[in-house]
């Protein structure tokens, strides 16, 4: 008698969820992956309009000859009905604690189990040291780790390759596995702002990154070429390959969020080190409060304490001027910051007044206004498409000022024409007593320093 594959669907967003799918279910012949689910608050953007989206069978396997199709959350209760579905796997990131139980209850209420895979059964093993870069929220400073750590290991001689968290948008059979080593091939892979502001800035110091869909395809080419891998987590999620080494990143500004989000406490508990960053912009008391929760929930872990530092790359176009300020788009939405770089740089280098764009805002800018009422007089660097790239275009020029400064990790002026200078804002982070590359030298034999 044959037995009956459990039915499952995928909660996710365009990252996890396939990863998942791709390590644990794909070929696995006692389970049946009826559905992904996407949401537009975890910024996948406009995908998912129109007609269903579709995992492609190329990538599903010989058990999903039509694909599996990529549905709305909202319809998540229907999809259960409709299908018998046994099971739902959580798999998405930088959520809630109590929102993630909300969403458990709503498939608890159709009968059907909830289910959270864990790191052991997704976490991909390498033959070269793994070094993990991950985080308790998004926007904490991942990427200014990750350059630091590639810097360091550059200047002893290794070979370095960057594997980020994916993002794909796109067409996902075109995005299996993405290579990316100059700024060129951004435009040839049509990598949305998202995937911009995570490449770009890597790109620039000379690094390779690896990105797509399929990371263990992702980790044999990464292989190929480095003596050394960083894995760089997306928003707060754990690790696709098992670490040697796992920095942990959290931001002294929002103290407590630390506890309070899937699966960035999950991160914290299983750091070898802690990064607190962004000290230099905090109280003293907030740092206190962050420390005290890594001491709580991860007494054994090595904390490192660390300065975000901000640079213009003009200053003499912002001293005494009006300025329209632009974030990075997932650190202010579902990263729930109210302001960035961009903004600690209009006040550093003394602009005369940082313009509010809500009222300037169009289409779907303005719509990111209404729905995240916490964000500050920013522009969130949204562009998923290219209206939505103009719709951001257009909210800028619609702003009376002398300047803008682009607070997000990629150059703005490679996609909009504005009238007016564009400047850059960075961060560096400048870690105290030398820490993280006194982490890596007490790692040398593994590391091969």
């Amino acid at each position: 008698m044959t037995m009956r594959r459990k039915k499952i669907i995928i909660m996710g967003a365009a990252g996890r969820d396939f990863h998942d799918f791709n390590v644990f279910f794909r070929g696995n012949e006692s389970y049946d992956v009826v559905a992904f689910t996407h949401t537009s608050s975890q910024n996948i953007g406009e995908i998912g309009k129109g007609s269903t989206r579709i995992y492609p069978a190329e990538l599903a396997g010989d058990l999903y000859p039509d694909g599996i199709p990529i549905i709305d959350e909202k319809n998540l209760e229907d999809k259960i009905r409709e299908r018998e579905v046994d099971e739902v796997v959580f798999s998405y990131s930088d959520v809630s604690h109590e929102d993630v139980m909300h969403k458990a209850s709503r498939v608890l209420s159709e009968g059907a189990s909830f289910r959270l895979i864990g790191p052991n059964e997704i976490m991909l093993e390498s033959d070269k040291p793994v070094i993990a870069v991950d985080a308790v929220r998004t926007g904490c400073g991942k990427s200014q780790v990750s350059g630091k750590l590639a810097e360091f290991l550059k200047n002893e001689h290794k070979e370095v390759v960057i594997v980020r968290e994916p993002m794909p948008y796109g067409d996902l059979s075109k995005q299996v596995v993405q290579r990316f080593e100059r700024l060129e091939d951004l435009d040839k892979e049509k990598t949305t702002i998202e995937e911009r502001e995570e490449y770009e800035q890597h790109i620039e110091k000379g690094n390779v990154v690896y990105a797509g869909v399929d990371y263990e395809k992702i980790l044999k080419k990464a292989e190929e070429e480095a003596d050394i891998i960083i894995w760089e987590g997306g928003n707060n999620e754990l690790p696709f390959f098992k670490p040697d080494i796992h920095f942990v990143v959290a931001d002294a500004l929002r103290p407590g969020h630390e506890t309070r989000f899937h699966p960035g406490e999950t991160n914290l508990r299983l750091a070898d080190y802690v990064i607190i960053n962004k000290e230099n912009s905090a109280d003293v008391e907030e740092v206190e409060e962050v420390l005290d929760n890594i001491r709580r929930l991860n007494p054994d872990s090595h904390v490192i304490h660390a300065d975000s530092v901000v640079e213009l790359n003009k200053e003499e176009e912002v001293e005494g001027k009006e300025v329209v300020v632009v974030e990075d788009g997932p650190t202010l939405t579902h990263g729930g910051a109210s302001y960035g770089a961009g903004f600690i740089a209009a006040r550093k280098y003394s602009a005369s007044k940082i313009v509010d764009p809500k009222e300037n805002a169009v289409g779907s800018i303005r719509k990111i206004f209404e729905k995240y009422d916490k964000i500050g007089k920013v522009v969130p660097a949204m562009g998923y498409s290219e209206n939505q790239i103009k719709e951001l275009e257009k909210t800028i020029k619609n702003c009376s000022c002398d300047a803008v400064i682009a607070g997000t990790p990629f150059d703005l002026s490679r996609l909009i024409d504005v009238d007016v200078p564009v400047v850059r804002a960075n961060y560096r982070i400048a870690e105290k007593d030398s820490g993280l590359e006194m982490a890596c030298r007490e790692h040398s034999e593994l590391l091969g320093l």
